[in-house]
């Protein structure tokens, strides 16, 4: 069902090889998915709502006429939704802002001389549109994720999209809607994909009012989505800001002996279960743990209710139980893999956790999986993918705010400096720049009568 990676008896003293090449990856990636989704945000630039209509019919079977979901369908979202289920939301909600509100940066203002200031202020992005996708499943939980560090960075405007569904009449799933409403988002459209970002980005005129904006372009967007949701997001990034290409989702866990073989099986299948494309590693420096871990994802798998998608994702390329010598070596593995979501199963697993580089999030020691992310640690799950991680963090509050400077001087400050500007100016043969100091301390040159 998953193949295995061995690595033992390879390594040698001070081994410096790019363990990058020897992880597995899906062989779908986002560069592959630009040429697909280029047309289509180009068409939802020329053509606008007749686009996103059209656009909408063929790929999500859905005749839509407004995109914009009707504030009477939020509120009957939640006036219908299952008291455990909401129960859970606000928890969870509660949860996330507990975390996300201590992330908030304040400003800082920073003497360099007497006379001579330099404050740095944190701004909130004024409009951002945020991404839930609804394909496979049903993501109510990428709303809480996406909206509660925006309203605790202070964002404005919020707008969310998420894909209409045929057995809703054409809307986004209620539960994604009531969890709209329960967060105080009045803003939805019923669109999906590539297409959705497009919206975003080049924004929808309205059909009547060529000078009025049914939903106006944003400055960023969020929110995790398929390859083609990622490669849209690329494709744009410039005209809009993004968080991240949060391409299918993917787990790694590093576990020695003393995890339990059941744990590592059933977090595996947790997350394969979201995508036939989605990855599922495991890292061990135990061949018997391997081996119940297979003997496990047998039983697992089989009586999962999405056993098909599961086998799917774990039998890809994506997938893979890799084979190592001992921990260190397996710390190298996972970093060179810079995962989404990675876990710690190990002897001294916070000790371990410590030393991990490059993972969108980590999950440490047994009651720690990733399902607990997902949904109510409190911690983001909007992460990195594709190996990302190495560069990218996961959304926070600070992925709404920008850090804009302000400089603020005195005459004497810089007159004092003055010599040191005019000397860097004149090494990089930019006179003007120094001219332009130097002209608030000589006399200008009046014309004569």
């Amino acid at each position: 069902m998953i193949r295995r990676i061995d690595l033992r008896g390879e390594r040698s003293p001070g081994d410096s090889r790019d363990y990058r090449a020897l992880v597995p990856r899906s062989p779908v990636d986002v560069d592959s998915a630009l040429d697909a989704v280029r047309p289509i945000c180009a068409d939802v630039r020329d053509r606008g709502l007749a686009a996103v209509r059209e656009l909408t019919a063929r790929f999500d079977g859905v005749d839509i006429d407004d995109v914009r979901v009707p504030e009477a369908a939020l509120d009957a979202a939640v006036d219908t939704l299952d008291g455990d289920v909401r129960s859970a939301l606000e928890e969870s909600i509660a949860r996330a802002r507990t975390v996300h509100d201590d992330q908030r940066r304040s400003d800082v203002t920073t003497t360099v001389v007497p006379g001579g200031t330099v404050t740095e202020r944190w701004i909130p992005v004024e409009r951002v549109g945020l991404y839930v996708p609804g394909g496979l499943a049903v993501y109510p939980s990428s709303v809480v994720m996406n909206v509660v560090p925006a309203q605790a960075a202070g964002v404005g405007e919020l707008a969310i999209a998420s894909p209409p569904q045929k057995s809703t009449g054409g809307l986004p799933h209620p539960t994604v809607l009531a969890a709209c409403a329960l967060l105080g988002v009045r803003e939805v459209y019923a669109v999906g994909g590539a297409q959705a970002i497009a919206t975003f980005a080049y924004g929808l005129r309205d059909e009547t009012d060529a000078t009025a904006w049914l939903c106006p372009p944003v400055d960023l967007v969020t929110g995790p989505g398929n390859v083609y949701v990622a490669a849209a997001k690329r494709l744009l990034e410039g005209r809009i800001g993004i968080d991240a290409e949060a391409g299918p989702t993917e787990i790694a866990v590093l576990a020695d002996d003393s995890a339990d073989p059941r744990h590592v099986a059933a977090d595996l299948v947790s997350q394969a279960e979201h995508d036939p494309l989605a990855a599922a590693v495991l890292v061990t420096d135990s061949a018997t743990l391997a081996d119940a871990v297979e003997a496990e994802l047998g039983l697992q798998v089989a009586a999962t209710k999405h056993t098909d998608r599961v086998r799917t994702a774990l039998g890809g390329q994506q997938s893979a139980i890799i084979l190592v010598d001992d921990v260190e070596q397996g710390l190298a593995v996972v970093d060179a893999y810079a995962a989404e979501h990675l876990e710690i199963q190990t002897r001294d697993a916070a000790e371990v956790a410590a030393r991990v580089r490059h993972a969108g999030a980590v999950f440490v020691g047994p009651y720690s999986p990733v399902s607990l992310g997902d949904y109510a640690a409190g911690s983001n799950h909007v992460l990195p993918t594709g190996g990302s991680a190495r560069h990218t963090s996961g959304l926070s509050v600070q992925s709404f705010l920008r850090g804009v400077h302000v400089v603020e001087y005195d005459e004497p400050a810089l007159r004092d400096v003055a010599p040191h500007v005019q000397a860097l100016a004149d090494a990089e043969d930019l006179p003007a720049h120094g001219a332009a100091v130097a002209a608030r301390f000589t006399p200008g040159q009046g014309s004569e009568a």
